[in-house]
């Protein structure tokens, strides 16, 4: 070989040798004897995000990004049916934008929900879930009118293994049936509580009470009067006996139905029992409506405000009006915006094909006329509304307007209460 050539050649593989050796460290990066340079570095966990309960739900939404992976994961449309547009504005003026919200914030596209009304007739909602059952609904929400039009929409979704939520209204039937809604037995304990801490407030001496209760056929006018009954009498039972007396010093004059729960019928009930016993100054009423039944009947008589407490719920314009006034002393508020929220959130697992957290499910509803039956429920939390809550419940959430309690009682009374 050329001795040029092979020196050239020697020269090329001694400068490849040298290109591939490691490099020789400093003493100074040199790892100690305890360093542990030969283990990578491990990642740093993702905290686990709080489990969704029933309690998560806000006036932001802000609880629904949570479920995004869920929809995600899920396929299908959520059918939703509400009643009627006639027996109450909230349908068109709450729960249909607070759906739509819920819906929007968790991930969906407006492909993946429906909602639709009824207008009140109990064919058409039938016949609007026969068409989403025939169109292929992954998960049936339905508030319905009445009883029988529930259920029977319940046995058509069944039929089709298609879950179904009971919005607002307990169906009570089937065994993939889900409750979401208020527990009316919280209710009523709120209204007992409500009314206790009025009479204390008011200043009532030697309470002699009345209680006006809501139609009997009506379950959750039942579970309403065991709630309130069990705060004030001490007894869960939905009527208690004439005569009764509690440590607060309180004596019960009597307790009567209302059929249909009908405040004009409530009105002539409460002139009789007062006029038989005109020591009567406190009283109990499971609504708004009754309560103002109560109160047109203590203004017709002269009797000046913070003398007679009246309880309700609804928290009702009428209602809230007469708070302000002090004829009322509180209702109960139902926060639609999380009711809605809580049936988006169940719809959503139910669409994915999961079982809903425990977390979320909190309780159960029974069937009134067979005890051995029970529906998984999501109960959410309503709140006592009296005029120093007022501007921080209803007026904040829009679900009444400052504006139209103003007029109606006053600048300076609104002022009073701090709303604006």
């Amino acid at each position: 070989m050329n001795t040029k050539k092979l020196a050239a050649s020697m020269i090329a593989v001694a400068t490849i040798m040298t290109g591939c050796s490691p490099a020789t460290a400093s003493p100074s990066a040199t790892p100690s004897p305890t360093a542990s340079a030969s283990i990578p570095a491990q990642p740093t966990p993702t905290p686990t995000p709080a489990p969704l309960t029933a309690d998560s739900f806000n006036a932001s939404f802000s609880a629904m990004a949570a479920l995004t992976p869920i929809a995600t994961a899920g396929s299908g449309v959520v059918d939703m049916i509400l009643p009627d547009v006639t027996t109450s504005p909230r349908y068109s003026a709450f729960d249909t934008p607070s759906l739509t919200h819920a819906f929007t914030a968790a991930g969906y596209a407006s492909s993946d929900f429906n909602l639709q009304n009824a207008t009140g007739t109990t064919k058409t909602q039938v016949a609007i879930a026969q068409a989403d059952i025939a169109a292929g609904a992954k998960v049936l929400v339905v508030d319905p009118i009445d009883a029988a039009t529930g259920k029977k929409i319940q046995t058509l979704a069944q039929a089709a293994s298609i879950p179904v939520i009971s919005y607002d209204r307990a169906i009570l039937q089937g065994t993939n049936t889900y409750f979401v809604g208020f527990n009316n037995e919280d209710i009523g304990k709120l209204i007992g509580q409500g009314f206790k801490d009025c009479v204390t407030a008011w200043a009532i001496s030697s309470p002699k009470v009345f209680t006006l209760d809501g139609d009997n056929t009506d379950q959750a006018a039942v579970d309403l009067a065991k709630g309130y009954n069990s705060v004030v009498w001490g007894q869960q039972v939905a009527q208690v006996a004439s005569g009764t007396t509690n440590d607060a010093g309180m004596t019960l004059v009597g307790e009567q139905i209302v059929p249909g729960s009908v405040a004009a019928t409530g009105r002539s009930i409460f002139e009789l029992w007062r006029s038989s016993h005109p020591e009567i100054n406190a009283t109990i009423e499971p609504n708004d409506g009754l309560a103002g039944a109560v109160i047109a009947t203590l203004k017709t008589a002269g009797i000046q405000p913070k003398k007679v407490p009246t309880v309700g719920q609804d928290a009702s314009l009428a209602g809230l009006e007469f708070v302000l006034e002090g004829y009322q002393c509180g209702s109960v508020y139902k926060p639609i915006y999380l009711e809605a929220q809580a049936a988006v959130a169940l719809a959503t697992y139910l669409r994915a094909g999961e079982v809903p957290p425990a977390t979320l499910v909190n309780g159960s509803t029974t069937d009134p006329s067979n005890a051995s039956i029970t529906e998984p429920a999501v109960f959410v939390k309503p709140a006592w509304v009296t005029s120093a809550t007022m501007e921080a419940t209803v007026v904040t959430d829009g679900a009444v307007k400052a504006s139209d309690l103003c007029a109606d009682v006053g600048a300076d009374i609104c002022a009073a209460a701090g709303i604006k």
